[in-house]
């Protein structure tokens, strides 16, 4: 491995360090209770005695009323083995040697170790304690892509959990082969990512319940030398572009987006190498346009797959692949000499007042489902339809009032 290899592995490995907090895990969860009754629920990204994840299920355990839970932690996971010493391993064979060796704790029941009638964090403690619940240590290193934690996948009905963002991609393609229904964290630029894109447009994968704008706060280790604020003497680090992505339905996106705005081609200008309107938020998308729109990737977190289609992304190599038309010379020439902006073709623009070009951020190229000359055409027909049985009405009392 040359040197430079190693560093990007290590600024990846570095970069990946990010754990949830129980509050935003608990905000997401909370929606989803009536699929996690009688399943297996896996975290294997997790350091069981560190994770807010293991620790958000087995608090909820019977409430959720769940089958399982298996958590399972990296090799090099900067934490592992530092909680041990909440629970008496000594008796179980887990010696100091095998402290930094990665494993897997399987949970299948909890009950009120301390009686004070309550599930709480005291109890998740003593939860290796029943003889029900198994810690062992695994042969390999905890990778998600061990054959060790491909067969605990294959076990469990849900994963949940924030995996590697670098290795986003690779996760969810492992989560798809296998069929598993899952929620996960992940940044929102994988959106653009072309597989991630593809499973929205497909309707196959979707954001979570919390806004994706908001972003989230993320517990970093001690040695993070930037982070934004200390939350009980642990460094938190807000990452801005972070999302929940899930298999499992939501219901915000089932709802419709109540569009108000009327068309107009002075508001919605045209791009220039592709035919589409540009819309500067989804808000403004008209109620009365049939063709095709470009709106940006928020556009994504309120998705309705039966109120508008998803045509493709108008970026590089992805715009081509929809036709996108490339930069004429003149364009390109202006946007990199005298805009000193990158002129990736594939991207769409639009040409300002003096002729130059104008690039938006990323956009999601969108139709309406609905065309707006049927809808006219239906509300016509019920109008007519309307107006024949008052007429039916009129005559059946006109005929009611000559009989009487």
């Amino acid at each position: 491995m040359s040197n430079n290899e190693g560093l990007r592995r290590a600024n990846a490995k570095k970069n990946d360090e990010f754990y949830t907090r129980l509050t935003d895990i608990e905000k997401e969860m909370r929606y989803y209770k009536e699929y996690f009754k009688g399943k297996v629920i896996l975290c294997n990204c997790d350091d069981p005695f560190e994770s807010d994840f293991f620790k958000y299920f087995a608090m909820n355990f019977n409430y959720l009323e769940l089958k399982k839970i298996i958590a399972t932690c990296y090799s090099n996971s900067p934490i592992v083995g530092e909680q041990l010493s909440l629970i008496d391993v000594i008796p179980l064979g887990i010696t100091d040697e095998k402290y930094k060796k990665p494993y897997k704790i399987e949970i299948n029941e909890v009950t009120d170790e301390n009686n004070d009638g309550a599930t709480d964090l005291v109890d998740v403690e003593n939860l290796i304690k029943n003889r029900k619940n198994v810690l062992t240590v695994l042969n390999g290193d905890g990778d998600f892509r061990s054959e060790e934690s491909i067969e605990l996948l294959k076990e469990s009905d849900i994963v949940v959990t924030n995996p590697p963002f670098s290795l986003f991609r690779e996760y969810v393609a492992q989560l798809i082969e296998n069929e598993k229904k899952f929620i996960i964290i992940g940044n929102t630029n994988s959106l653009t990512y072309k597989e991630i894109f593809k499973l929205i447009k497909e309707d196959r994968i979707r954001t979570g319940y919390t806004n994706f704008n908001v972003g989230m706060y993320f517990f970093v280790p001690d040695e993070c030398e930037k982070y934004h604020k200390i939350e009980n003497g642990r460094k938190l680090v807000r990452v801005s572009t972070s999302c929940w992505f899930t298999n499992l339905p939501v219901n915000k996106h089932n709802q419709e987006i109540t569009l108000y705005k009327k068309y107009t081609p002075e508001e919605y200008p045209k791009y220039h190498n592709f035919d589409a309107i540009n819309i500067g938020t989804y808000t403004d998308i008209p109620y009365d346009y049939d063709g095709m729109m470009g709106v940006p990737i928020t556009f994504i977190d309120k998705y309705n797959p039966e109120q508008f289609e998803i045509i493709g992304l108008g970026i590089s190599k992805s715009g081509t692949e929809i036709g996108v038309r490339p930069y004429t010379e003149e364009h390109k020439t202006y946007r990199k000499k005298v805009q000193k902006k990158g002129a990736v073709d594939g991207d769409l623009y639009m040409i300002d007042e003096n002729g130059h070009p104008k690039v938006p951020y990323a956009r999601v190229i969108i139709k309406r489902k609905i065309k707006v000359n049927s809808v006219i055409k239906d509300e016509s027909l019920k109008l007519q339809e309307s107006s024949l049985m008052e007429k039916e009405i009129e005559n059946e009392d006109r005929i009611t009032s000559n009989i009487n």
